[in-house]
């Protein structure tokens, strides 16, 4: 009986991943990919910044990051605003923000944190000032992973 429980102890520690339980590790390594994805994002955002011309100044508000349920919430209505064709210069962005969400939402189904459904796709105004609308989702988008990447700890609770 006790070579049956050391296997099985054996058995779970040498391949944490494989198991369903969940461990400090993988959660470590959870949130290094999520902040690795949005430092990626930041950097995309920056070469494609330097292609365009120079962006008027836009003020935006991102919503607080208070854990991983609105943090994904929040990526689902970037991602939704970044589906636009006009918006075909920040198909790698969009890209990006799209990978992240599943990213986290991934994570936080892990967490047992309660997660909505993803947010229906709305009409945007990206076909009437498609010029505006392309600076301005830039910089939502910025703003957002700067604040997600300083407000790392968040992705700990739900």
């Amino acid at each position: 009986m006790h070579i049956i429980l050391a296997l099985l102890y054996l058995s779970l520690m040498v391949a944490p991943e494989c198991s369903t339980l969940p461990t400090k590790g993988n959660s470590t390594r959870h949130m290094n990919s999520i902040i690795n994805i949005a430092q990626i994002t930041l950097i995309h955002i920056k070469k494609l910044r330097a292609k365009l011309p120079v962006a008027p100044h836009i003020e935006v508000t991102t919503p607080s990051i208070e854990g991983l349920t609105g943090i994904s919430r929040d990526l689902g209505l970037l991602d939704n605003d970044l589906q636009s064709p006009v918006l075909e210069l920040l198909s790698q962005i969009q890209t990006d923000v799209s990978s992240l969400e599943g990213r986290v939402r991934s994570f936080a189904l892990t967490m047992d944190c309660p997660i909505q459904a993803r947010p229906r796709l709305e009409t945007s105004p990206a076909s009437l000032y498609p010029d505006s609308y392309l600076y301005l989702m830039l910089t939502k988008v910025e703003s957002y992973m700067e604040n997600l990447v300083l407000n790392k700890d968040k992705l700990k609770v739900c």
